[in-house]
């Protein structure tokens, strides 16, 4: 019996893979394996379901079956990998060796949680996949105050959409401004007070400590000595790679897993992509070089070997009180920014000491020129 082309994880990355590889092989045995409930849906899509009053139900756009259908793949759903043995090219499910002819990993990132003391820390809610929402659109229901825990783009994000879903919102961050790792001051500036124009609460500098059942709801205690009554509370603090099996398999991590720009590990048969891979340095938690990597190891996969490359990756974030698309410049490269514009519309430009565009943050009506800027843009991988 042929082995499988087996794809870990049923994310955007894992079944964009999939349908793209099916374009070019039809026939080659496809195992699809994941921890979580199998359904197709966007992971973006997860903080705009309060202002669009959308039920997880609402977000899926297709159960396992009908992906397995679609894919002529098995889909096997509730499942989690214990080991991966490269010399055997096999994977074990508890006692149940599983054979590959390739193997892809596309588990992603899992959220970071932060300890807190106190009774409630059962009331902190990640919203990392579709039954992470699940859970959490239970938990507010009938609620009213949420506090979020981090400041970065997911945290702004959900803010937004909290408040267009009536909620009353707080956001707590160890920061000096919102989304510091990817905007320069004005820019952040702008979008925290489009927030801030809808009733959200920043609370920017100290660290949540304590959360506390009270009464009526639950009692946060910040570092600075603040008190802040919540009901829910969505944690937002970021993503770590998830690299831990493949590390005790023996595969080369670092932040992430460590991939060539065919997506190779340092293992033969086994590739990563998404929010997993690290590719050739870059580890990028966004959607399109997601879409790049899926096509390129299609292509690898089906008997043509290509190489990934990275155009410009401008970000768009959904926070539509105050527009923002963000190109963030190359990490160690000397950057001169330069910022205009006033209020709820800035145009950030950075620029090399030659004069050449790195990146940009755009704000407001200046969102507008992305088209033009991306084309000055640097490729990220060429």
């Amino acid at each position: 019996m042929n082995a499988p082309v087996v794809i870990v994880g049923t994310g955007l990355a894992g079944y964009n893979l999939a349908r793209e590889f099916r374009k070019l092989d039809g026939e080659t045995p496809l195992l699809l394996i994941t921890a979580d409930d199998g359904r197709s849906y966007s992971k973006p899509m997860l903080s705009t379901g309060f202002g669009k009053n959308k039920e997880a139900d609402g977000l899926s756009m297709a159960e396992p079956g009908a992906m397995a259908d679609q894919l002529k793949a098995e889909v096997r759903t509730h499942t989690r990998i214990s080991g991966i043995d490269p010399g055997h090219k096999r994977l074990w499910i508890g006692e149940e060796a599983v054979y590959y002819r390739d193997l892809i990993l596309a588990w992603g990132a899992e959220t970071i949680r932060v300890p807190v003391e106190g009774d409630a820390t059962d009331s902190v809610f990640p919203i990392n996949d579709l039954e992470d929402y699940a859970r959490f659109r239970a938990a507010a229901a009938g609620k009213r105050r949420v506090l979020i825990l981090g400041a970065g783009l997911i945290g702004c994000e959900f803010a937004n959409d909290l408040i267009l879903g009536g909620y009353e919102v707080d956001l707590v961050a160890p920061c000096e401004q919102v989304m510091p790792t990817l905007l320069p001051p004005a820019a952040a500036t702008a979008v925290q007070a489009g927030l801030e124009s809808l009733g959200a609460r920043f609370h920017l500098g100290p660290l949540m400590t304590r959360l506390q059942r009270t009464a009526d709801g639950l009692e946060a205690h910040l570092s600075d000595g603040q008190v802040i009554q919540c009901d829910v509370v969505v944690s937002a603090i970021g993503l770590r790679p998830r690299v831990d099996l493949a590390a005790a398999a023996g595969l080369q991590t670092g932040r992430g897993i460590i991939v060539d720009r065919e997506l190779k590990t340092s293992h033969a048969n086994i590739y990563a992509l998404g929010d997993c891979a690290e590719v050739d340095g870059l580890n990028l938690l966004y959607v399109m070089p997601l879409m790049s990597c899926a096509r390129a190891l299609a292509q690898t996969l089906a008997g043509t070997p290509s190489a990934v490359k990275y155009g410009p990756m401008p970000i768009t974030v959904k926070t539509p009180v105050c527009p923002l698309v963000v190109s963030p410049p190359p990490r160690g490269i000397e950057a001169i920014w330069s910022v205009e514009g006033q209020g709820a519309d800035i145009r950030a430009l950075c620029h090399d000491p030659a004069g050449n565009l790195l990146g940009y943050a755009l704000t407001g009506a200046a969102v507008m020129e992305k088209l033009a800027l991306n084309k000055a843009l640097p490729a990220l991988l060429a």
